[in-house]
């Protein structure tokens, strides 16, 4: 499982948590009893390959996606990590066009690095937000920035990267209207 931050972790979780004294006390008692390291704890043993699992080895490996990613909205960057301003501003985004940051998926371009566009199409997404340049065959789809361009049954919308819309009051209002026109948002 992917480690989240506190910092993302508040934008993915809306209810208040709370630690009981037990929950303290099970948790500090893990701590201090846990080995320092996994690779401790790993005795290395002789592995001999066969061809099946060599092919196995060659398959596709699914794309990691931060979040819940239960609607299909699946949200590029090209960040490696989003600030927490930036990510304040999808919050709010998704947020106008009645979103909710938990069903979104976030990838950034790093996760995209050596995956070919099979291995994209596999996340199934169907409404696709790109920010910034990504190097990865999804550039490959004819869609003009701040543009919605439609193939099959997946939604496309291309624009600048998070840090320079934030910058940017031009291209937020840019964006806003094509995102009004995307998720079919009146006036």
């Amino acid at each position: 499982m992917e480690k989240i931050s506190l910092q993302e972790l508040q934008f993915v979780i809306e209810e208040s948590l709370f630690l009981t004294e037990e929950d303290k006390k099970s948790y500090q008692s893990n701590i201090h009893s846990a080995p320092e390291s996994v690779e401790e704890t790993v005795q290395e043993e002789p592995t001999t390959y066969v061809q099946e699992e060599q092919e196995e080895k060659a398959e596709i490996t699914p794309i990691e996606v931060q979040g819940n990613y239960s609607n299909g909205l699946l949200i590029l960057h090209e960040e490696e990590q989003v600030k927490s301003e930036l990510m304040e501003m999808l919050v709010n985004m998704m947020n106008a066009v009645g979103k909710s940051m938990n069903e979104v998926g976030l990838l950034s371009s790093s996760k995209l690095e050596g995956k070919t566009l099979e291995d994209f199409n596999a996340l199934n997404g169907h409404i696709i937000l790109k920010f910034g340049r990504i190097q990865h065959p999804i550039n490959s789809v004819p869609a003009i920035p701040y543009e919605v361009y439609t193939e099959n049954e997946t939604q496309y919308l291309f624009a600048d990267s998070l840090s320079q819309i934030s910058e940017d009051k031009n291209l937020k209002i840019k964006l806003w209207k094509s995102l009004q026109i995307l998720f079919n948002i009146k006036k």
